[in-house]
């Protein structure tokens, strides 16, 4: 009824209405801002949030480390529900946002470990439905539009995220305010972006003359083919991937604290977490470029290698351009690890390959839940997080290794 009434409307039918190229811009840039709350905010603020708690004994590093892998339990939880939820993806999303701005100031107003399990658990949720149905959504929008290239702009709004808040952080403490001015800080811009982005996230109308058309077009045009995919073993890309959330986790989680430790004193431990996600921006936009013929399993080694380096190498050189060359390693293949894994899903399953990427993305999430739990009792034991480290940067390794086995494996099996 609201759809016929708004195209009866004369008024709103002399309205000038936006260019294809203008939807899709505002669609790929409100995408990219909710990613850069549900992820940046609602998930990775908590990164350059944990020196000031710990700073001012709110945590120490078991329990920080618990909050963190609570936070990625609940990513893995909320993707798996994914599956399972038959809401208007639009709804979810507005939801999802809502609750994360909402999240992200409990932490500020609270202060109890109990609740702050609870928080985290629930924004790793929340930034799990956000991440999934405004990605689905927005590709399918930008696939109506003929333009999937942005596709790399939306999937630079975690990197964005990541730089405000480390920003936010180092704002907070130069100011001498308490750790909860900063999550307070991250909440009020995260409503504010939710504020500028709502009206996006509308439920879709039916167009009935588009409709008609379709239907029209559909009787005369033949049915596309079905992609089945390459049939190959699923277990290989299903249990490398999650070697990657392992890899990357603990840099993501305790960057600033590592730096803090290595450079005590220097004004320069807290910009390295925004240069990292300042790296994701470039990584995105340029590694949704691959071009479609490259194998996607040697550029996960490539990435791999990279994130491994850049893990490893604050171990070699502690200082200042250890970090930062580290941080730019680890930030570059962020997203880039993502698409090409959502890429060879699509490789061995075709048009079937939801289940697949629903797998692989709950693999990743072991990875990241394992991470902290693992660093946590090797820094108790060594009093550094130079083991943790080395396991991490040699995991990333092994992962590498292990994709390229499996993309020979497949020449020699090849006709």
């Amino acid at each position: 009824m609201s759809a016929t009434l708004a195209s009866s409307d004369p008024v709103s039918s002399t309205l000038p209405q936006p260019t294809p190229e203008r939807a899709a811009w505002r669609i790929a840039l409100s995408c990219m801002l909710a990613l850069s709350v549900a992820m940046g905010i609602g998930r990775f603020a908590f990164t350059p949030m944990l020196p000031l708690m710990l700073h001012e004994h709110l945590t120490d590093i078991q329990h920080g480390s618990w909050l963190a892998s609570l936070n990625y339990a609940g990513y893995f939880v909320g993707a798996l529900s994914c599956m399972w939820l038959h809401f208007t993806p639009t709804l979810i999303i507005r939801f999802a946002l809502a609750a994360t701005v909402a999240l992200t100031l409990a932490m500020g107003l609270l202060e109890s470990f109990a609740v702050w399990a609870v928080v985290r658990t629930l924004a790793g949720v929340m930034s799990a439905w956000a991440m999934v149905f405004s990605a689905g959504w927005g590709f399918r929008k930008l696939a109506e539009l003929r333009m999937p290239s942005l596709g790399g702009v939306m999937f630079a709004g975690p990197g964005a995220g990541i730089v405000v808040t480390g920003l936010l952080a180092s704002l907070n403490e130069a100011l001498g305010w308490p750790a909860r001015g900063g999550w307070l800080l991250c909440g009020v811009l995260a409503l504010l972006l939710l504020a500028l982005i709502w009206r996006t996230f509308v439920a879709d109308a039916p167009n009935v003359s588009d409709a008609a058309k379709s239907a029209d077009a559909g009787k005369s045009a033949p049915a596309p083919a079905i992609n089945h995919g390459s049939g190959e073993s699923v277990i290989p890309v299903t249990i490398l991937y999650s070697f990657a959330g392992f890899g990357y986790i603990i840099t993501a989680t305790f960057l600033p604290v590592i730096a803090r430790q290595a450079l005590p004193g220097s004004p320069w431990p807290d910009l390295f977490f925004p240069l990292l996600g300042l790296m994701v921006i470039p990584g995105a936009i340029i590694g949704a470029r691959a071009p479609l013929t490259w194998d996607n399993r040697l550029l996960l080694a490539v990435c791999y290698v990279m994130q491994g380096l850049g893990v490893g190498i604050g171990i070699v050189f502690p200082n200042v351009a250890g970090f930062a060359v580290g941080s730019v390693l680890v930030g570059l293949p962020f997203t880039a690890i993502t698409v090409y894994a959502v890429r060879e899903c699509r490789r061995l399953r075709g048009d079937n390959a939801n289940g697949l990427i629903g797998l692989v993305t709950a693999s990743y999430g072991i990875g990241q839940i394992v991470g902290p739990l693992v660093a946590a009792p090797l820094v108790a034991a060594t009093g550094g997080f130079t083991t943790a480290l080395l396991c991490a940067s040699g995991v990333l390794v092994l992962g590498a290794v292990g994709f390229v086995w499996d993309w020979r494996r497949s020449l020699e099996r090849a006709p």
